[in-house]
Formats: C-alpha cells, sequence, structure tokens
C-alpha cells in the first residue's frame, strides 16, 4: 500500500469518527502510576467502563500494592462492568508487578524529568506490559507523539484497509504519527479509540457496519462473517458414465446354511464342558506333581540311612583287615591250649 492511500484513509477515519464520537481528554490532575492503570482499564474498553471500574479500585482498595496482592479473581469481581474482566485484572496485577520490581516504589514522577526515548524504552522492559498502556502513557503523562493501538484498533485499521494483517501482527502502523500530527494525537485517539470498542464488542452491527463502509466502501470483502455450515466438497467421479436404462447387475449371494437347534443346542453345551476339563486336567498334573514330591523326600532319607550303615561296614571291615596279619600274645596262646 502507497503512503498516500494510507493516509488518505486514515484522515477519512478521523473525519468520520469525530462526527459520531465526541473527543474525550484526560484529566490532568493524575499521576504517571495512574495514567499506566487507567490505560489497562481503557485497553479494547469504552471510556465509561474504564472510568468506572478505575474509580471502583481507588475506592475498595486502600493503594496500589493492596491491588498488586489481591488475586486476579477478586480484582474481576471489582471490575465487572470490563468486556473482558480476568484480562483486565491480569494486565493491572503484571503491570504493577512490572513497576515494583523496577523500582521498588510507586512513585513514578521521576520520569517526567527524564528523556522521553529513554523512558519509553524502560517502560517496554517490563515484564508483560502491553504496546498500549505504554504508548498511552507516554503520550498523556509524559507529552511525547505516540498513537496508543490495542487490538480493537488494529483490527479496525485491517477492516477499513489502512493495515495490512501482517503490519497488525507487529502492532505498528506505519506512518500513522507522520499523518496525524502531535496537536491533534490525544483528539484522534479518543475518537477512534471508541468506535474501534463499539466495532469490537459487536462485529455484527449495521450501524457501525455503516460507519465503516462510509470510510471505506470495499470493507465488506473484510467483515468478519458468521459461522455456517461448511459444504461438503464431493470429488468428481472418475468411473464411466452408465447408459440411461441400463439394469444393475444383481449379485448373487451365497445361500446361508441353516443352522438346527440341535446343532445350536449342541455347540451350547460343548462350549461350557471344555473349559472345566482343561482346569481338571491341569489339577491332576499339579496333585500328581505334589505327590511326586512328597514320595521323593522319604526316599532320599532311607538312601542316606543306607549310606551310613555302608560306612560302618566298611570301617569294620578295615579293622578285621588290619588285625589279620598280626601275631598273638603268649597269654592267648595259652588260654586257647586245651588241658592235658
Amino acid at each position: 500500500m502507497s503512503a498516500t492511500n494510507r493516509a488518505a484513509i486514515i484522515n477519512k477515519l478521523f473525519k468520520v469518527a469525530k462526527k459520531h464520537y465526541p473527543p474525550i481528554l484526560p484529566p490532568s490532575n493524575r499521576t504517571v502510576l495512574e495514567h499506566m492503570m487507567f490505560a489497562c482499564c481503557l485497553e479494547n474498553t469504552q471510556y465509561e467502563a474504564a472510568d468506572e471500574s478505575f474509580a471502583r479500585l481507588q475506592e475498595q482498595f486502600f493503594d496500589w500494592n493492596e491491588v498488586r496482592v489481591t488475586t486476579a479473581v477478586e480484582l474481576a469481581e471489582v471490575m465487572k462492568q470490563q468486556p473482558d474482566a480476568s484480562e483486565s485484572a491480569q494486565l493491572i496485577k503484571k503491570t504493577l508487578h512490572g513497576v515494583f520490581e523496577t523500582y521498588y516504589n510507586f512513585d513514578l514522577e521521576s520520569l517526567k524529568k527524564e528523556n522521553l526515548r529513554k523512558t519509553v524504552q524502560q517502560l517496554e522492559r517490563f515484564k508483560d506490559v502491553h504496546s498500549f498502556v505504554v504508548s498511552y502513557v507516554a503520550q498523556v503523562a509524559l507529552g511525547g507523539h505516540y498513537i496508543p493501538l490495542d487490538k480493537a484498533a488494529l483490527d479496525l485499521m485491517v477492516v477499513i484497509g489502512a493495515a495490512t494483517e501482517a503490519e497488525a501482527a507487529k502492532g505498528k502502523i506505519p506512518g500513522l504519527e507522520r499523518t496525524i500530527p502531535k496537536s491533534k494525537g490525544i483528539e484522534f485517539t479518543s475518537v477512534v479509540h471508541q468506535l474501534a470498542a463499539a466495532f469490537y464488542k459487536s462485529k455484527f452491527n449495521k450501524e457501525i457496519r455503516n460507519i465503516l463502509l462510509s470510510i471505506a466502501p470495499d470493507a465488506a470483502e473484510r467483515f468478519p462473517k458468521r459461522g455456517g455450515r461448511k459444504k461438503k466438497v464431493v470429488a468428481p467421479d472418475t468411473k464411466p458414465a452408465k447408459k440411461a436404462g441400463a439394469k444393475k447387475p444383481v449379485k448373487k449371494s451365497a445361500p446361508a446354511k441353516k443352522t438346527t437347534k440341535k446343532k445350536v443346542a449342541a455347540k451350547k453345551k460343548v462350549t461350557p464342558k471344555k473349559k472345566p476339563s482343561k482346569k481338571k486336567a491341569v489339577k491332576k498334573k499339579t496333585a500328581t506333581k505334589k505327590k511326586s514330591v512328597a514320595r521323593k523326600k522319604p526316599v532320599k532319607k532311607k538312601t542316606v540311612a543306607k549310606k551310613k550303615a555302608a560306612k560302618k561296614k566298611a570301617g569294620k571291615s578295615i579293622v578285621k583287615k588290619a588285625t589279620r596279619g598280626r601275631k598273638k600274645s603268649a597269654t592267648k596262646r595259652l588260654a586257647r591250649k586245651k588241658p592235658r
């Protein structure tokens, strides 16, 4: 897209949005941190709902440190008027955590005296802080020429043709700050944000769509479509076309086998008998094994006793053999002689 076409669409958006929405100027008595918290409430939301949720946070909590410590569920209950209260509550908690981890307090008034680019870079380093919040603080609190764009505004720019989807994914629209001067930056932001938030909330509203068509007549091609049933894609037939009047060949099915009642009864009787018979056979085998094991134990004892007896006999025979060759003493000889 050329720069001239983009600039023409953005200028026309500014003129048309002015007719339908009044500009809203931010209050000048807020601190830098309060502007940051309001930006968290304002993202993708109308000004009225953001003002109400911001006021309720200040009334129901003692200070911003108490808000930081409170759970996201409790904060979401306080911010019920938000279109997505849970997301806004988490954004506020993460932003406060980033500020506290960097400065260990919630006083950011010293940022007004520092260089604008350095302060913006420092804010961008905070964990989980959205670019919309950083740009809003730089524009409203620090007086820089920044135009904050949230998801609602980026979707609007894509629909009217002022940006492509790739540019919207990056979160920046080239040439936007050149087209809108610094003196009209806050007015442009407030007016376009109201239109974008209304389109983001109800994308099928006819009045809002007519406003967008007055800006870009070709926006109808890029409008989101309602979800409908998907048409079934039928694959083209590759088979040759059949002649008219030709009868389909009837396939002969094999004759089904007749099962008599006796066979069915026999099958029913046989199947349950087989299972217990196997179990009995297994049980018999296990019983025979146990008996054989029981018989082997006493056999072992007998063999041991026999071996011991054999050893004793062998010992006696050895003693007899040893005494056979020895000579008898004189007393034994005389004892054995017969008297005359």
